[in-house]
């Protein structure tokens, strides 16, 4: 028995083929209702990043003394793609790209020990070095803001540290949850420098001192009175008041208390992130979920544990600031209506075609005895209901009944020579077998390969194609099983009657005379069609997604390096204020401070639903972009809505080894882009130089009074921020440690002649203004430093205005600057031209 002959077999022997189906459609639809519902495919790629933060570090310094060794060290791991790093003030991030096929877990594990070895030859005043791995699909589902007129900002911040996140991340599937804006409880030791210049003592000093004197340790273990006791030493502070009466060593051999040099208080961290709602502060938290977890299940039990702490704590309350889980529940129930309405419309045409209900019937019995058990092999493969396995089952709607149409047409014309309905299915399913096996299998010879494709693209694919094959092959074996049983036992014989005898059928049937007198005509215009295909797939825009009307803008704000938070905060007040003069817009979140820079703001702007407006989200912005230029002093744009987000429509990379060069080629470009009508505000990323303030030691008069250079910084560095979290004293409470802080009051910290008379300890114990050691002068140095593959990169970015991602990359390619990079400079393609690249190839060569 082969598969010509098995639908002979299947209408002798029914009862095996009807509990074949009627066991994949329950395992089918058990697998349907627990698969889970996600936006996109899990994918994984072999991406470990490395953060190294140094506060108060100038990007020039981390540069050379952080990211370059970083770089160094892991250039030596085995399978490694490509190194790219982000250097900001206050921290350097690199990015290790392995080659696809590299365990996560082992690259992570490589990078680690790369950067263990290294540990030694960094700086001093960094935290330590934080490895972790990336995850393509792993960004937030939903964004929160959580408000109360009960609590202070400090409170609030802590309720959402404490209360909501322990609840939160206890829920299966919930990965993180990360808070924004708000404050940190804090201990604040406000240092009078006039004070510290009259008891020759430096703020290092009185960090030090706190560290060793503020603490709660152990005292080992003893034996008194014929029982065994702990010994703890218990030398930390429990209150603030308590803290200020902490002695502290002066030159001299002579002390002071602490709140005699110091204001001690119990209060808040410096607030360098402000998020408000509609005008009024919250804080807020973003929702990440595991990996293979199902969004909406995840955010439902969200949803539900946040009614919970409503319940308990009625003063808090939340409000949703944007979740991608309404659009992926609103793609969900697309595609499902989509495949319906595929069905539906594909039993219409069998009906008009047949004209008979109960070939009708077993033909649109078909569809769902191929669908439903393709989920059961869809769950064995570990896939998700997402956008493109959807895609495939609505793709292949229409696909699933061709088969059964092939098979019940021949059966029906077989019935109308005259032949029983019994008769009639043996005979046709034989004669049309070999055909419908052909067919099925061609359509898997098209569509298999596709999940085959190699790289980012051929992940997110490899779910499209497999799907399509198993639901088509299904479809195979319910048109050689199911369909010719149920004909044989299910139709009703009419007779002879004519069959395929219409005026359109005569017509037909003479067009394909025609075209086999005529072949090689016939032959000529299917070559003409191909070139023709070709030549359009050439012309046609490309873009790795088109636009989605997400109802949710992002609005970026960059002020000039320097600018302090209320100069910020005004920017996004007022570019707020323009937004809500609209009457799209639904509420306004705004986010002051984007990654601690204080001079970034960020506006989530809710649109009200797509059917209470004339205009979608792009063209929505486009309108608003020119209407932001009244903000004064600003770079405000639009956030890409396109895959990745995080920044411009279009980004080009360039890279080379000579800075000087680089900067004078990317310059170059970005006047030619400027100039391009496909694109609007086209400028280099972070080409603002920031203020700085230099200090050079004298080094032959630090050298005869003992003060070196490191010594010299750590006691810049803690009276202007204090020190480094991990070396902060702490305060220990029932439920946490509250970190100590000590540095300049904030008013001293803005006076230059303070600065200049900061103490500075000597060799011999005592204390000198730092002028007299060092020349302090103003200067400018670089907000930000890119690299890629260890060398120096320039990104430029820009607005795409109303036209296609591909149709604006191909102009600027054509560039002259661009058409001819000078000796040493090459551009970069990452990002969507990377994957478009790497899509558009691996197609071609699988299909």
């Amino acid at each position: 028995m082969d598969l010509r002959n098995i639908s002979s077999w299947a209408i002798k022997n029914p009862i095996p083929p009807i509990l074949l189906f009627v066991m994949l459609t329950l395992v089918g639809a058990l697998s349907f209702y627990q698969m889970k519902i996600t936006a996109m495919p899990d994918i994984s790629a072999p991406i470990v990043q490395i953060w190294v933060g140094q506060p108060g570090g100038a990007p020039t310094e981390i540069e050379t003394q952080v990211t370059q060794r970083v770089e160094g060290a892991i250039a030596g791991v085995g399978n490694v793609k490509s190194i790219s790093s982000f250097v900001q003030e206050g921290g350097s991030f690199t990015n290790v790209e392995f080659h696809l096929g590299t365990p996560v877990d082992r690259a992570v594990n490589d990078v680690r020990d790369a950067v263990t070895k290294i540990r030694s030859e960094l700086p001093d005043g960094i935290l330590e070095p934080q490895i972790s791995r990336i995850e393509i699909e792993g960004g937030a589902i939903s964004y929160m803001a959580v408000q109360s007129t009960a609590m202070t900002l400090e409170q609030l911040s802590w309720f959402v540290d404490n209360t909501i996140t322990k609840r939160l991340v206890a829920i299966p599937g919930v990965a993180q949850v990360g808070r924004g804006g708000g404050v940190s409880r804090e201990i604040r030791v406000d240092l009078d420098p006039a004070k510290l210049q009259a008891y020759g003592i430096t703020a290092a000093q009185v960090n030090s001192t706190l560290r060793q004197l503020n603490l709660d340790a152990t005292g080992g273990r003893t034996e008194i009175s014929g029982a065994e006791q702990a010994v703890r030493v218990l030398g930390g502070a429990r209150t603030a008041l308590a803290l200020g009466e902490t002695r502290i060593s002066i030159p001299g051999g002579r002390d002071v208390r602490l709140s005699d040099i110091a204001e001690v208080k119990d209060g808040a961290s410096e607030q360098r992130e402000i998020a408000r709602l509609n005008g009024r502060q919250v804080t807020n938290f973003a929702l990440m979920k595991a990996k293979g977890a199902s969004d909406v299940s995840v955010h439902q039990a969200m949803e539900a544990e946040l009614k919970k702490l409503s319940e308990e704590f009625p003063e808090v309350t939340y409000t949703e600031l944007f979740t991608t889980v309404k659009y992926t529940k609103m793609e969900y129930s697309s595609a499902i209506t989509a495949m319906i309405e595929g069905a539906i419309l594909a039993v219409v045409v069998v009906f008009l075609f047949l004209r008979d209900w109960r070939a009708t019937i077993i033909s649109a019995m078909a569809i769902p005895l191929s669908a439903i058990p393709a989920f059961w092999f869809m769950d064995l493969m570990g896939f998700t209901l997402n956008t493109i396995s959807l895609l495939a089952l609505s793709l292949v709607a229409g696909i699933l009944v061709d088969d059964a149409i092939v098979e019940i047409e021949n059966i029906v014309r077989h019935m109308r020579m005259g032949k029983s309905p019994y008769q009639a299915a043996m005979d046709a399913a034989d004669e049309i077998g070999l055909a419908v096996v052909a067919t099925t299998f061609a359509i898997i010879a098209v569509f298999l390969p596709v999940s085959f494709m190699p790289g980012i693209s051929g992940q997110y694919f490899k779910q499209f194609g497999l799907t399509v094959a198993v639901a088509v092959f299904m479809s195979l074996l319910v048109a050689r099983l199911i369909t010719p049983l149920l004909a044989a036992y299910f139709l009703k014989a009419h007779g002879q009657m004519p069959h395929g005898e219409s005026r359109f059928m005569q017509r037909y049937l003479g067009f394909l005379a025609w075209t086999i007198r005529h072949r090689w005509k016939t032959v000529a215009v299917g070559a003409a069609s191909f070139v023709l295909t070709i030549f359009l797939f050439m012309q046609m825009p490309t873009a790795f997604q088109p636009d989605i009307d997400s109802g949710t803008s992002t609005l970026k704000i960059e002020l000039a390096p320097g600018s302090q938070l209320r100069d910020t905060e005004r920017a996004v007040t007022q570019a707020a204020a323009i937004l809500r003069t609209q009457p799209e817009i639904k509420q306004i979140f705004e986010y002051i401070g984007d990654d601690g820079d204080v001079r970034r703001g960020t506006l989530y702007a809710e649109l009200v639903d797509a059917d209470k407006r004339d205009v979608s989200t792009k063209e929505f912005e486009r309108r608003m972009a020119p209407q932001m230029g009244v903000v004064p002093d600003a770079r405000i744009f639009f956030e890409s809505q396109g895959p990745g987000g995080g920044g411009r429509a279009m980004t080009i990379m360039l890279a080379g080894d000579d800075p000087v060069l680089l900067d004078q080629t990317a310059r170059k470009v970005e006047a030619e882009m400027q100039g391009l009508k496909a694109l609007r505000e086209a400028r280099i990323n972070g080409d603002m130089e920031r203020p700085e303030i230099l200090i050079r030691p004298k080094f032959d008069m630090a050298a005869q009074l003992g003060v070196s250079v490191s010594s010299l910084s750590q006691t810049i560095r803690i009276a202007t921020i204090g020190d480094i979290d991990q070396n902060l004293a702490k305060f220990s409470l029932s439920d946490r440690q509250v970190p100590i802080r000590v540095s300049l009051t904030e008013v001293s910290r803005s006076d230059m002649a303070m600065l200049q008379n900061l103490p500075v300890p000597t060799a011999n114990g005592g204390a000198v203004p730092l002028k007299v050691v060092a020349d302090i002068s103003f200067g400018a140095g670089p907000t930000k430093i890119r690299r890629y593959n260890q060398t120096r990169r320039i990104t430029l970015e820009a607005d795409l205005n109303g036209v296609e991602f591909g149709t604006a990359l191909a102009e600027v390619n054509k560039l002259p600057t661009m058409a001819n990079l000078p000796n040493g400079i090459r551009q970069v393609k990452f990002g969507q031209a990377e994957v478009m690249d790497e899509l558009v190839t691996n197609f071609i060569v699988a299909v």
